[in-house]
């Protein structure tokens, strides 16, 4: 009897989840055995037993489940890099270990994923169970990206994400080993011009253990969207900022002219700092299209 290949591998990053570990891998597992998928689990180099856990699952598991060790924590988006690069299916599904995305939706988003014929889809999350200041970071990172790239009703920060592992191997390697890997490779995938789409999921609490985000990471995630920004797009930052500059100069100095006082020292200043900037934006722009040869 003829066997079908494989179409679809779930990622999944591991760092100390021991206690998530067993409540949410054997319905995982179990989901891929009957659907024919692939599990590949990335150890960020725990230090509670969650390696040694995920080795007896694998021991249990050949046919569908393959386990990868880092010796240390390289982050989330490391951990994935690592997912990503070791996939061997057409396709390619990112979840996280705390148990918060049922596989029960998997299907779902892959019959989307086919039939619309998308690069990525991503699970957008209703409602929210998060503090108020964690809400706040997620809309300001929301409207700075809004600016450079439309979003739409796209959950930027989702980690259920479900991509073409061909393009997600390509665009892997630019983005950043943090927390910041979900924002930065749905921003690249946008920049590209792939299609992307979003899907209602259903999230549940989670099962088991602390999630790791904080303010730390928050200021990181905009570090890097700005640093994606710079790459493929710098003239949308140098550009407003030089317009701003140069007009409020302008500005500035007109009064002075029309009194006949002529030009003052900080008109001039703001109008020299504009062109400067302006300038620079054009370097910047310059650099980013060597440095996007790569991902041609």
């Amino acid at each position: 009897m003829k066997t079908t290949s494989p179409v679809l591998t779930i990622i999944i990053p591991v760092f100390n989840e021991l206690q998530s570990i067993p409540l949410t891998f054997p319905e995982l597992i179990a989901g891929c055995k009957k659907n024919n998928h692939r599990v590949i689990a990335v150890d960020d180099g725990s230090i509670d037993g969650s390696g040694d856990l995920l080795d007896k699952f694998e021991k249990d598991n050949l046919q569908v489940f393959k386990v990868i060790h880092h010796k240390v924590n390289r982050g989330y988006g490391g951990a994935l890099k690592t997912g990503i690069l070791a996939a061997s299916t057409p396709y390619l599904l990112t979840m996280d270990a705390d148990g918060q995305h049922d596989f029960l939706g998997v299907a779902k988003t892959l019959n989307t994923m086919l039939e619309r014929n998308a690069d990525m889809v991503v699970g957008k999350r209703s409602g929210s169970s998060s503090s108020w200041f964690r809400n706040l970071g997620k809309w300001l990172i929301r409207v700075f990206t809004n600016f450079v790239v439309p979003l739409g009703d796209i959950d930027l920060n989702s980690g259920y994400k479900m991509l073409q592992t061909e393009f997600g191997k390509k665009y892997c390697i630019i983005c950043p080993d943090s927390m910041a890997f979900s924002d930065v490779i749905t921003i690249t995938f946008l920049f590209e011009k792939k299609r992307v789409i979003s899907e209602p999921i259903k999230t549940r609490k989670r099962v088991a253990g602390k999630s790791t985000i904080n303010i730390r990471t928050a200021f990181e995630t905009i570090i890097e969207i700005l640093n994606i920004i710079m790459l493929f797009n710098p003239l949308k930052i140098f550009l407003p900022a030089s317009a701003f500059l140069i007009i409020l100069g302008f500005a500035w100095a007109l009064p002075f002219i029309i009194m006949g006082r002529g030009v003052s020292v900080g008109s001039m200043l703001a109008i020299v700092l504009g062109m400067l900037l302006f300038t620079l934006g054009l370097l910047a722009h310059q650099l980013s299209e060597i440095r996007l040869s790569v991902l041609k």
